[in-house]
């Protein structure tokens, strides 16, 4: 008989490795649900308002833009097993010691905020390690369905049951009861991450590449070069960075009044508005993962996300909060289906030795630029109109993602580097055209 695990989303599952850090990312993106929720309610039972809530959110910001590109470099010189071994254990120490001062009643909002900030830094060296580290635990023709699944864990235990946990607890107990729940969580993913074999770097360091922070810098350098002579490299990037620039302020801060303003909905109506969003991307990251890597897949990752911003243009228009659920369910289904192939991309085209810097330089573009976003669209807003923004929002990234196809020939390179069937998770296809 046929094992459950020989095709589709659950393929990578079969991979013991990969069991374990599933799980463990599970636990971790539980915890950061949960802190988000816990973090609010612990600032408003500590008599802030939202100028303290400000305060205590944004050291996550800054900590992680300060510690992504730094991030990069260790996943490229450090195994990736012990960097995030390390990390969890700073995150268990940092809410454990959090969540017991909330609970003694001796908590401050400057621990919440200095929390936030080590959260922030811990998640800007997770991210580039955990992405090296996958391709070392499945074979390449399971790295699909494995950041299928990650696009499938986000929202659910990011946006859901984090959330709706923490909920639980601060309406049953306290806040601080909450953030002792995170750090329980964070225990639980730092045993799971223990239960990883250790997996050898897949690069060979020399003397020279030792020779402390210059090399560090000149790692860093390479990094960015190596993007700048890959063309369908630089063209996403740039791209994403657009998308999210034009896009991302728009959704997180002139949609909450479109609800409240034109539609007469309050935060409950938000909440579905949002989780819609969150479920098409979870649906989305299910069926790509499902489904064979598309022949043409970086005309359509690319093509997808400038398409995928298309019914912003109707949010000012809609009707009802059904309506706009709808809209955003499109919308999360359309950004997080293009996710699960780029993902997947990077792990199979971008050399082993160069993994962990390009993938920092991807999630240091995405940071950097959502709180420029988020800053422009308020003011833009009023002075323009909402629907307006909504409207260019829509209508900017799908001419410029056809100018990214044509302009970095991804229509002949992605034919000349297919991403067929391979041996195991070694294989490499040459990232050149001739």
């Amino acid at each position: 008989m046929e094992s459950p695990w020989a095709r589709g989303p659950l393929k990578p599952f079969r991979h013991a490795q990969y069991r374990w850090l599933a799980a463990a990312t599970a636990l971790s993106l539980l915890a950061d649900g949960m802190w988000m929720i816990a973090t609010v309610w612990q600032v408003i039972e500590l008599g802030g308002g939202p100028k303290e809530l400000s305060f205590a959110a944004v050291g996550w910001s800054v900590g992680v833009v300060a510690t992504t590109l730094l991030g990069g470099v260790l996943a490229d010189r450090v195994p990736q097993r012990r960097i995030i071994v390390a990390v969890s254990v700073v995150r268990v120490a940092t809410a454990t010691v959090v969540g017991a001062a909330a609970v003694a009643g001796v908590g401050a909002i400057w621990h919440l905020a200095a929390a936030g900030l080590v959260f922030g830094m811990t998640a800007g060296i997770f991210f580039p390690a955990y992405s090296a580290l996958l391709p070392s635990i499945v074979e390449a023709d399971d790295l699909l369905a494995a950041n299928g699944v990650e696009g499938v864990l986000r929202p659910i235990m990011l946006q859901a049951a984090g959330p709706a946990t923490a909920s639980l607890i601060v309406a049953a107990i306290s806040p601080g009861h909450a953030i002792v729940a995170v750090a329980l969580a964070e225990l639980a993913c730092l045993l799971l991450l223990l239960g990883l074999r250790p997996v050898p770097l897949r690069r060979v360091l020399t003397a020279a590449d030792r020779q402390g922070a210059g090399r560090f810098l000149g790692d860093l350098k390479e990094g960015f070069v190596y993007v700048a002579r890959t063309p369908w490299l630089l063209a996403t990037l740039l791209l994403a960075t657009i998308l999210v620039l034009v896009s991302m302020g728009p959704i997180e801060v002139l949609l909450p009044f479109v609800i409240k303003d034109d539609l007469g909905g309050d935060a409950t109506d938000h909440a579905w508005v949002m989780a819609a969003y969150g479920v098409g991307g979870a649906v989305a990251s299910l069926v790509v993962s499902s489904l064979p890597l598309a022949r043409r897949y970086l005309s359509v990752m690319v093509l997808t996300w400038g398409a995928g911003v298309l019914p912003l243009a109707f949010v000012g228009i809609a009707p009802d909060v059904v309506t706009l659920a709808g809209l955003l369910f499109v919308i999360g289904a359309m950004f997080n289906a293009p996710n699960v192939i780029w993902g997947t991309l990077l792990q199979r085209r971008v050399p082993p030795e160069m993994l962990g810097r390009v993938s920092s330089l991807d999630f240091f573009v995405s940071l950097t630029f959502m709180p420029v976003s988020m800053a422009v669209a308020g003011p833009l807003g009023v002075a323009v109109g909402t629907d307006l923004v909504f409207l260019v929002a829509a209508v900017v990234p799908l001419p410029l993602a056809v100018l990214a196809v044509a302009w970095a020939r991804m229509r002949v390179d992605e034919i000349a580097h297919p991403l067929r069937a391979s041996a195991g998770p070694d294989s490499r296809i040459p990232d050149r055209l001739g």
